[in-house]
């Protein structure tokens, strides 16, 4: 154990979406290795890939505080909303902070009407105080509009092809013409960007945002030719004013085609979450010093292999030396791959047949159960 008496481990979990957060997550995992080594040194890092949980997880590993700010919602309901203000000046904002799939009732999604006003209302505040560092987590989305409701709060219009405004709502793409940035922030000239996101899916075409994660979001079939094509002439715009092609740019649409807005609008760099989150979070330091990574989710499957915050786990570790458990509440059979990525145990949290309502109820304690048990079954290969 790199001549080391006590074990070292390193907890990385992600959130198990609807039962409990990273950090929750990292408690319950820390409990199961204490009751199996009381003595092992434990470095608890919760973590998260761009979408729910990025804000609290930079929080809670380098530092800073909540700012909450009045903005609007996709259907634009005034309501409150937070982004993190990290020590040294760093903003962290979940956009679906402001335009979450969540934040709209079902029976009330129209894709159609839905806009992302108040992720740009969270940016201008943030800009308005001074700071020109941000990390945009924009996974978790609800809405399809290619991210130009939140051009709109930061001062950019959209018009067509005499001149006339446009409404910041996507069925207006496919009469755009000009993006107007004469009024946007001044501040934004003096800003970095980093995008923090959890798919890299293109804007446009079959596998882009409308055709992949519009039905999700309430995107009937009938609408996603007319919706493409508005992405795809946004494309055409913005290739056409910043030399910028974002059409097939594999995370431009991300978060309902947001991505493409802030890379090829606001000159954003455009990053895996996990990627971006481990660099600040000092993985790597971490990592190296443990004899041991617990990491985990709610379900591990094909979309871990995208590049999911476990994935970006293992694939770190693996280059460190260093063993990875992943403890989560499902998996696939279809996730042997990351075996030949690095990882060298998965296990599920479940102990047998159980609802879903048993396994949300004791997940903690299911955690812990199964971390204690992985935990013997490492020292007793340490004895060896």
């Amino acid at each position: 154990m790199k001549g080391a008496i006590t074990v070292r481990i390193l907890i990385a979990p992600d959130s198990f979406k609807g039962s409990l957060n990273a950090s929750e997550i990292a408690q319950s995992m820390a409990s199961g290795v204490k009751k199996a080594a009381p003595d092992s040194i434990i470095d608890m890092l919760p973590i998260a890939d761009g979408g729910e949980g990025t804000m609290d997880c930079m929080i809670e590993a380098v530092g800073g505080h909540i700012v909450t700010v009045s903005i609007h919602d996709p259907l634009g309901n005034a309501r409150d909303a937070r982004y993190g203000l990290l020590v040294d000046g760093t903003v962290v904002i979940e956009a679906a902070e402001a335009n979450g799939l969540e934040l709209i009732e079902r029976d009330e999604r129209n894709p159609l009407l839905m806009n992302t006003v108040g992720v740009g209302e969270l940016i201008v505040h943030a800009l308005d105080a001074g700071h020109t560092s941000f990390i945009i987590g924009i996974g978790g989305s609800g809405t399809n509009d290619a991210g130009i409701g939140m051009l709109y709060a930061l001062g950019v219009r959209l018009l067509d092809v005499n001149g006339n405004e446009l409404e910041p709502l996507p069925l207006s793409l496919s009469q755009l013409f000009t993006l107007d940035c004469s009024q946007l922030h001044p501040n934004l000239r003096l800003t970095t960007m980093h995008i923090a996101t959890d798919v890299s899916n293109p804007l446009c075409g079959e596998q882009g945002a409308t055709a992949i994660f519009g039905p999700q979001k309430g995107v009937r079939s009938e609408w996603i030719d007319s919706l493409d094509q508005g992405f795809r002439q946004l494309s055409v715009v913005i290739d056409r004013q910043f030399g910028i092609s974002t059409a097939d740019m594999p995370g431009a649409g991300a978060a309902g085609g947001m991505g493409a807005a802030f890379v090829g609008v606001l000159g954003a760099k455009l990053g895996r979450g996990i990627d971006i989150i481990l660099e600040m979070t000092d993985f790597n330091r971490r990592a190296k010093a443990a004899d041991l990574i617990f990491t985990g989710e709610g379900k591990t499957d094909t979309q871990t292999l995208q590049g999911k915050a476990v994935y970006g786990v293992v694939v770190r570790a693996k280059t460190l030396g260093t063993p990875v458990i992943c403890v989560s509440g499902s998996y696939g059979s279809d996730v042997e791959d990351l075996y030949d990525m690095g990882l060298d145990a998965m296990l599920s949290i479940v102990p047998g047949p159980v609802s879903l309502e048993q396994s949300l109820l004791h997940a903690k304690a299911y955690i812990v159960q199964t971390c204690f048990q992985a935990m013997r079954i490492f020292l007793a290969g340490q004895r060896q």
